[in-house]
């Protein structure tokens, strides 16, 4: 687990980050989100030593990390970064094998690792790792960053505004797999984003960081439902926080067995909100929905309404 405490940093006299207290419990995903100069990657780079803080403890397992070594600490913790930071001139296979290699794994150990990897990440045609970065998409970039950031099964994973500079299609089938790593391994994830979007979709809670202090922490219903004040109310949505919950809940939470009905379906594993989109491009209020290729029963526009609330 990930404990920061009393934390305190300034910058040319400024504080950045103000008596921050946060515990990440292991195997959580935790979203730390918050806008611009909120002191999220600060705080997020303190657990790896690259930002030391002037005042506070950071805790990792229960110990201090400032009486470790500073090389094992970051071996040990999987770092990602919107701007990759991948080797030019190491092919794609070499890259995840960094740390690996660091570790005194074996040849075959590494290389079963990355191939296992590759197909986790989508990375899996012909050739893919013998290519060099410059060959790769940005998309393509950015899952071998998370890939190598995987590599050498770190039960702390840091990740820094990780999506931020891809088209959102690319960035949601990134956010899908990652969760579904995350959720398979049971990796400790601290998420740094500006999004909310994405930290409700990711976060297992998520913390919002204003001016240097961590405002509140919670799931993201719970902030939703129960902010704190009018600011975080409104920096979640406001009125239109509930249509961001909607995208929390899966369309088979409100399925009514058995039902028919007309139109295009819907798939039990989709979103509400992705529910309510269809039904808005169909121009219906009721919808078929559909598991494992089989019509299971009917999702209604008033199933969002009633339960507001």
């Amino acid at each position: 687990m990930i404990v920061f405490e009393h934390i305190r940093k300034e910058f040319g006299g400024r504080t950045v980050i103000d008596d921050v207290s946060l515990r990440v419990e292991e195997g959580e995903f935790f979203a730390l989100v918050g806008p611009s100069g909120s002191g999220k990657s600060t705080l997020l780079r303190m657990v790896n030593r690259l930002v030391t803080p002037d005042g506070g403890t950071v805790r990792v397992d229960g110990t201090d990390i400032a009486t470790l070594s500073v090389e094992p600490l970051r071996r040990g913790i999987g770092y990602a970064i919107q701007s990759v930071g991948l080797f030019p001139h190491r092919t794609v296979g070499d890259n995840i094998a960094t740390v690996p290699r660091l570790l005194g794994w074996t040849k075959a150990a590494i290389d079963e690792r990355v191939e296992a990897l590759l197909g986790l990440l989508h990375l899996d045609e012909p050739g893919m790792a013998s290519r060099y970065p410059r060959t790769l998409s940005g998309g393509q970039q950015q899952r071998v960053g998370v890939a190598r950031a995987l590599a050498a099964r770190p039960r702390i994973v840091l990740m820094d505004e990780p999506f931020g500079a891809l088209d959102p299609l690319t960035r949601e089938s990134l956010q899908v797999s990652l969760k579904a790593i995350q959720r398979e391994t049971k990796t400790t994830i601290l998420f740094v984003t500006h999004d909310m979007d994405e930290a409700f979709g990711l976060g297992d809670r998520v913390g919002l960081m204003l001016g240097g202090r961590l405002v509140q922490t919670g799931t993201p219903t719970e902030l939703i439902r129960a902010p704190v004040d009018d600011v975080v109310r409104e920096f979640v949505g406001g009125a239109r926080a509930r249509l961001r919950e909607l995208a929390l809940h899966p369309v088979a939470e409100r399925v009514r067995p058995g039902d028919t009905c007309d139109g295009e379906p819907v798939d039990a594993a989709a979103s509400l909100q992705d529910a309510l989109g269809a039904m808005l491009s169909q121009g219906r209020d009721r919808l078929p929905v559909m598991r494992d290729g089989r019509r299971v029963g009917t999702i209604a526009l008033s199933d969002m309404v009633e339960r507001a609330p």
